[in-house]
């Protein structure tokens, strides 16, 4: 019968450090999807539509209701 080898020692776990300059592009293009998905799924209806038709709407309209939005 083989037995597994056990350091000694436990070995130092270097964790990564993020700076702000580094992240913010991150943070804007996160924020940017955020403000998009949240436009498509409570305004994306009636005069301040982007696009014609009904189609957006009732692709998001599920999530209209789970968010609270009303629509009908």
């Amino acid at each position: 019968m083989t037995s597994a080898a056990v350091p000694a020692q436990p070995t130092a776990v270097e964790l990564p450090t993020l700076s702000l300059r580094e992240s913010w592009p991150w943070i804007l293009f996160s924020l940017l999807i955020a403000l998009l998905a949240v436009y498509f799924v409570g305004a994306e209806q009636g005069a301040t539509s982007v696009f014609s038709g009904n189609a957006v709407h009732e692709w998001v309209h599920d999530a209209r209701h789970l968010l609270g939005f009303p629509c009908h």
